[in-house]
């Protein structure tokens, strides 16, 4: 299944990102929901920004949705963060991780490393 890619202008520069829905281990051994959001600002072949979020729990209304998604506002948060932490879009290659001692506010979600400290690598 193909990714949808989406586009977002900040301050005059435009950034490609894709959110993935992903279940990942946690602590308690329990398998949890987590989005991962990948941001380029130069090509898929420059740096790429990357940040793992969990839905902040809170109770849900009637009227709202349990399993809730990044909005453009969310990546804009994480973007801006990642620029002012140091991510460089124009670098070639490797990845900006976006770690949970992160100091960005997203409303419904919390950045968390739950999703990729499982990960293995080569």
């Amino acid at each position: 299944m193909r990714s949808r890619l989406r586009k977002l202008h900040i301050d005059e520069q435009e950034y490609t990102w894709t959110a993935q829905i992903r279940a990942a281990s946690g602590p308690d051994g329990r398998r949890h929901r987590c989005i991962r959001i990948r941001a380029w600002g130069a090509g898929r072949t420059g740096c790429a920004l990357q940040a793992d979020l969990a839905v902040r729990r809170q109770p849900v209304a009637a009227d709202e949705d349990a399993y809730p998604y990044p909005a453009a506002a969310d990546v804009r948060a994480l973007i801006e963060y990642g620029l002012r932490a140091g991510w460089n879009p124009q670098s070639r290659g490797g990845t900006f991780q976006v770690t949970s001692a992160a100091d960005v506010a997203l409303p419904g979600f919390v950045v968390t490393d739950v999703a990729w400290a499982g990960e293995r690598h080569p």
